[in-house]
């Protein structure tokens, strides 16, 4: 621990009394404070973590992984760290890596470090389907973030002060952590990745249903994606719907003109592909609209 900067552990926490303790006590050796955002546990989760001397943050409800992370930006915030860890309440992640994830930051090497499972030789340990999973997901991020990062969805990661600063995730569900890598692209934030080896084999594993999982980190990066393009995700999509109508629209009337009947299948393509069209062009330009007026009011 750099005793010359305010380093700080964040954790998210639902549900892990059987294991809190030990991430707790382990990160206290390699920071300055440990902060815990207890979302709305049913079990002693925030109690134990607070009686062996960290910082707890309560939601009175489960809000999601999401609005965990904020509220911890948000408390990272107002302590003024120089960087924040943040890692799992499970042991999933090993705290003694803190160290490693930290040092790029405080060299400022970069603003955000994240850990990665596929860095090394580790990433053959981890489970096919989730190694699979993390694939997919990182190249849908990649497409709108940072093409070379090799694990966009790993928790495990070290903020720098300017990052705490700028970024505040909105998603409250697990697609906050691509939503987190896309703001950070769009803020100019530099990023490097380090290796870290993941604990599966863990007592208390996360409930999260991979399948949800995946849909909710998805559709968020999906959304976002659609938010900061719009012009290119709706408007494009809009005009090749349109030319389709065209096409359709001009073979009917051929038609029409050579046998004077109306031909409904095709009728009704051209009637579908230019309401689409139209609903798609009309949503990327009020978008982009939106989009550059929340731009020039920063």
């Amino acid at each position: 621990m750099d005793r010359k900067h305010t380093i700080i552990a964040a954790i998210p926490a639902l549900d892990k009394e059987k294991t809190i303790a030990k991430v707790v006590i382990k990160s206290m050796m390699h920071v300055d404070r440990v902060v815990v955002c207890d979302d709305g546990s049913k079990d002693m989760t925030g109690e134990i973590a607070e009686r062996l001397g960290a910082e707890v943050i309560r939601h009175d409800r489960n809000m999601g992984y999401g609005a965990a992370l904020a509220s911890l930006f948000g408390r990272a915030r107002e302590i003024g760290a120089d960087a924040m860890v943040t890692l799992d309440a499970d042991m999933q992640h090993n705290p003694e890596d803190i160290p490693r994830l930290v040092k790029p930051v405080l060299d400022d090497e970069a603003d955000i470090v994240v850990g990665s499972r596929l860095l090394d030789e580790h990433g053959k340990q981890i489970p096919k389907g989730r190694r699979f999973g993390i694939k997919a997901i990182t190249k849908l991020a990649n497409a709108a973030s940072y093409k070379e990062l090799t694990d966009a969805q790993s928790g495990f990661r070290a903020y720098s002060r300017k990052a705490i600063m700028l970024i505040t995730p909105t998603e409250q569900g697990m697609g906050a952590s691509t939503e987190i890598l896309l703001k950070a692209k769009e803020k100019g934030l530099r990023i490097k990745e380090t290796p870290i080896k993941v604990n599966y084999n863990v007592e208390n594993p996360s409930t999260h249903n991979p399948l949800n999982h995946g849909l909710d980190v998805v559709l968020s990066t999906v959304k976002h994606m659609s938010m900061r393009r719009p012009l290119l995700f709706y408007g494009v999509p809009g005009i090749i719907a349109l030319l389709t109508a065209i096409a359709f629209w001009m073979w009917a009337f051929q038609i029409f003109a050579a046998t004077r009947q109306v031909v409904t299948n095709i009728a009704l393509v051209a009637i579908g592909a230019t309401i689409v069209g139209l609903m798609l062009l009309t949503t990327a330009v009020i978008l982009w609209v939106l989009v550059s007026v929340v731009r020039e009011a920063k």
